[in-house]
């Protein structure tokens, strides 16, 4: 298999864009990542997407963008995985890449969520759950997370406001990246404030929805000249059973143990070698869940690295260094690419504020559903073992 390189990223930012259509959002990043890359032409596009058929009425996404920006006769397809659409798009395509089938691809990752009630876009959200057992029962992704969480605290003896660092940690960081949503500062008295949603997930525990895409274009490692080149050192993806329920250890999240294991592994890299970690901060529960399943917690002590200060930009671990779901958004097919392009942004040393000082090796996860399908990606500058 070939190495891979991201020549060219771009990205709208996560809003609720009422004067922008699915296809000129999609269409925005692709063409902000083709001018990155210094290229008007690749072999083939990925789409990652979750709601389209729902929310926007528009199937067949490939072919959708190819023509809107201009891609003509290219291979053209959309992968759906949930909240995860965007990393696995970005999976196929390496793929196809490092397998010599082709020598380019553009992925963007694609979500128009606002276009549509409130209550209609928790019921799209809610087919990533298991249909027959958790949908039929009225449980919302929400609820399914209240009751881990609510286990978790039970078991390990964590107090709600032990997680608000996950939160002011996200805000602060999101302050400096102007495609974030929110721009708005958080402190452990207004997390504690916050309207519940649902016991004890609150407002600030929960990251938001919005319209939003992202895009990157990769290429053979060898064909890219631009410095620092950026390398896709590991790309791994697992999966658990759809339905929380049916877990052994619903506290655990076993694919994002099993991709990270995976990534490391085809690396060469352990945990301690990371620099930062974007990972998938849905909720609150869930950047513990990830820290811990990621080889970077014990079991029950992902809360220690926010309370112990570890995870600023300036910490041990930083994470979710341009406001992570929670405060830059989470347009659910879109995230995961919006994580690859926030890596290549700390990689190439762009982050300004946010910069994690020397930073050669970046993780990013990307989960869909409550930890049903899970990918893990790691890049790094070229050079770095």
């Amino acid at each position: 298999m070939r190495k891979i390189a991201v020549l060219g990223i771009g990205q709208t930012k996560v809003d609720e864009h009422w004067d922008k259509s699915l296809r000129e959002l999609g269409g925005e990043a692709a063409f902000l990542a083709m001018q990155d890359a210094g290229m008007d032409k690749v072999d083939a596009l990925y789409v990652g997407n979750m709601l389209s058929p729902m929310v926007s009425g528009q199937n067949q996404l490939g072919t959708f963008f190819s023509d809107w920006i201009g891609l003509w006769h290219q291979e053209a397809v959309k992968i759906e995985a949930a909240c995860g659409s965007g990393s696995a798009a970005f999976r196929s395509a390496l793929m196809a890449v490092a397998s010599g089938d082709i020598e380019s691809a553009l992925v963007v990752g694609v979500e128009k969520m606002t276009d549509k009630a409130g209550k209609d876009v928790t019921a799209a959200l809610a087919t990533a759950a298991d249909a027959d057992y958790e949908l039929e029962q009225g449980v919302s992704f929400v609820g399914i997370n209240a009751m881990v969480m609510r286990r978790y605290m039970h078991e390990f003896g964590w107090k709600h406001e032990d997680f608000a660092p996950f939160s002011i940690n996200a805000h602060a960081n999101a302050m400096h990246n102007p495609h974030a949503r929110l721009h708005e500062k958080v402190t452990v008295e207004k997390f504690e404030k916050s309207s519940m949603v649902a016991t004890p997930i609150n407002l600030l525990d929960a990251s938001p929805v919005g319209d939003g895409a992202a895009a990157a274009i990769i290429v053979p490692a060898e064909k890219v000249l631009r410095q620092p080149k950026v390398i896709v050192a590991a790309s791994a993806a697992a999966t658990d059973t759809i339905g929380v329920h049916s877990r052994k250890d619903p506290m655990f999240l076993n694919a994002a143990y099993l991709s990270s294991k995976q990534a490391y592994a085809m690396a060469g890299l352990t945990p301690s070698d990371i620099d930062f970690f974007e990972l998938h901060d849905a909720f609150s529960i869930m950047a513990a869940l990830s820290l811990e399943a990621s080889g970077f917690a014990e079991r029950g002590q992902g809360v220690r690295l926010g309370l112990d200060n570890k995870i600023h930009p300036k910490g041990n671990l930083p994470i979710c260094t341009r406001g992570g779901l929670k405060a830059r958004g989470h347009p659910v097919g879109a995230t995961g690419m919006y994580q690859i392009v926030e890596v290549v942004q700390q990689l190439r040393g762009e982050c300004g504020a946010t910069q994690v000082d020397g930073a050669r090796v970046g993780m990013a996860q990307n989960i869909g559903g409550s930890g049903a399908t899970i990918m893990t990606h790691i890049l790094s500058v070229e050079g770095t073992k």
